[in-house]
């Protein structure tokens, strides 16, 4: 059995931490400095953390490795399984031409810009973020806001900035099942408590796209609509990730905002010919005239109802213990660790949801929707195999990251520095939505921030007498916001829109909303950490 240690090094925590702290520094600095390759940044990052781990903690090099391999199984399935089914829906209706008969739909939903940018930008890109994240929610939001006339820089701007509240809850929940696995926090009790900070964010950021998209002209006529949404949103992310299921978060919350917004009679009147002037600067997509039967039109959105109601239905109780005896419980091989207090560590043990997971029933959905939009099985296996070639660095980057973060975890490294930063004592409360925010904006996911960060968070809770849940759940909400200023989204937005190279002009007008939020976001995290909202948390 090999124990963790608290302070290897010379005896001393400062130190111990700061020898612990290479991995997260040596790809903080690759990423953001020295502006290398994601994956590539992930790889040396790894190998940092075993030697750190081997020849500064004395953990066996065969333990170390054993660490590493689980982070990967973990990084394969359930998370990019999730992101590669997801994606691959979206290729086979790209394929079939289903997805311009979608956006086109979008486009007659009304006239007026400013609701354009809350239906496809905050409403569906939420759906996309639920169904697959990792950045396809800017490339496609994007590219259809510069097809109905929008200028590339103001419909990069507005998807960037829409793409925050539904990220903790992106990729069937990714992020915060993640959080859970290496915090060892129960899932229920993250998601419930990221379900009661975010939701605050929704309330906000509809009101900011109009601004972003008409100024204060837009803020004063369509408010109500915006906030209609943004009220909507929130409601239904807040009931499903304290009451339904993490999962379905966002999904709902897409789906009820949506309706809500196109509810209200004013989201529907015909905009002013001055407004469509002023913001439709932009060349109008040709095929937007189109008129497409209506049972195509039914099909364009078969892919995205039919994932809806499988989630749905695996959500029923009787349903969801059916699929859950699938799942295989083992002990990890060439792993037998113990906390420095001598108890053994839940990284142990292994579960593996083999058909419960939300990648295998995205999988089943994508069958049943090549079966409806007309693709044939090997044109799909071939465009799934496309998609994983698509995402090969993708893989490689997720892969990676998780590796580097179960050695630091199961060596004692993020204890070390949890123990170190909980010195900060009350204010950690207030710091620690910037530490997520910190690694989103360098590796663009806030799965990866939180398999990062997430135990240290927790670590530095427990030392400064905080609620580890609050703290986790810090670490994801935080992380939202640095989603916008990341340079793999910048970069997607970019390439999307036809801005190759003009990704400083994007974080030049995105950042301040980024840092605006953030401060938000940590003002709400400290109050809750007191009297003032901690009626706020379950």
């Amino acid at each position: 059995m090999f124990v963790q240690q608290l302070e290897p090094v010379g005896g001393s925590l400062g130190l111990s931490a700061l020898v612990a702290a290479l991995p997260l520094v040596t790809v903080l600095v690759l990423l953001g400095a020295v502006r290398m390759k994601a994956h590539v940044a992930g790889l040396i990052g790894l190998g940092v953390a075993v030697l750190v781990a081997w020849l500064a903690y004395g953990m066996p090099l065969g333990q170390t490795v054993s660490s590493g391999a689980q982070g990967v199984l973990f990084g394969l399935f359930p998370i990019m399984w999730i992101v590669v089914n997801a994606l691959w829906v979206y290729r086979m209706t790209i394929r079939t031409r289903h997805f311009d008969i979608l956006r086109r739909s979008f486009g007659r939903l009304s006239d007026d810009p400013r609701i354009q940018a809350l239906v496809i930008a905050f409403c569906f890109g939420a759906l996309l973020e639920a169904l697959a994240g990792f950045g396809a929610p800017v490339a496609i939001c994007s590219v259809m806001l510069v097809a109905l006339g929008f200028d590339p820089v103001k419909a990069a701007v507005v998807a960037l900035v829409a793409n925050t509240a539904p990220v903790a809850f992106g990729a069937m929940g990714t992020p915060v099942v993640t959080l859970a696995q290496v915090t060892g926090l129960p899932l229920d009790a993250v998601a419930s408590v990221v379900g009661r900070q975010t939701p605050l964010l929704a309330l906000v950021v509809p009101l900011v796209l109009v601004g972003l998209v008409d100024g204060r002209r837009g803020l004063r006529e369509t408010w109500v609509p915006a906030l209609a949404c943004g009220v909507a949103f929130a409601v239904a992310q807040f009931v499903a990730s304290n009451y339904v299921s993490a999962q379905l978060a966002d999904i709902g919350a897409a789906l009820i905002g949506a309706g809500a917004l196109v509810a209200v009679p004013q989201a529907r009147r015909p905009a002013a010919e001055p407004v469509r002037a002023a913001v439709l600067t932009g060349v109008r997509s040709e095929d937007l005239d189109e008129e497409d039967p209506k049972p195509e039109v039914l099909r364009a959105y078969a892919p995205y109802a039919l994932i809806v109601v499988i989630f749905s239905v695996a959500q029923i109780p009787a349903v969801k213990d059916w699929l859950a005896e699938a799942n295989r419980v083992f002990d990890w091989p060439f792993l037998d660790v113990a906390n420095p207090d001598g108890d053994p560590v839940s990284g142990n043990v292994f579960t593996l949801p083999l058909v419960s997971t939300g990648g295998t029933l995205v999988l089943l959905a994508g069958v049943l929707t090549a079966m409806v939009i007309g693709v044939h099985a090997r044109v799909a296996v071939r465009e799934w195999f496309g998609t994983v070639h698509e995402l090969r660095f993708a893989i490689l980057t997720v892969t990676s990251v998780l590796a580097l973060a179960y050695v630091m975890n199961l060596s004692g490294q993020a204890a070390t520095i949890g123990h170190f930063v909980a010195a900060a004592g009350a204010g950690l409360a207030f710091l620690s939505p910037v530490l997520g925010w910190f690694g989103v904006a360098v590796s663009g996911s806030d799965t990866s921030a939180n398999a990062l960060f997430g135990a240290l968070q927790v670590t530095a809770a427990q030392q400064s007498g905080l609620s580890p849940e609050l703290l986790a759940a810090a670490n994801s909400s935080g992380g939202v916001l640095g989603k916008m200023i990341s340079p793999q989204n910048l970069t997607i937005a970019c390439a999307a829109v036809g801005l190759a190279g003009r990704e400083g002009d994007l974080l030049r007008k995105v950042l301040p909303w980024s840092l605006g939020l953030l401060l938000v976001m940590c003002l709400i995290v400290f109050a809750q950490s007191t009297v003032v909202l901690s009626w706020m948390l379950p």
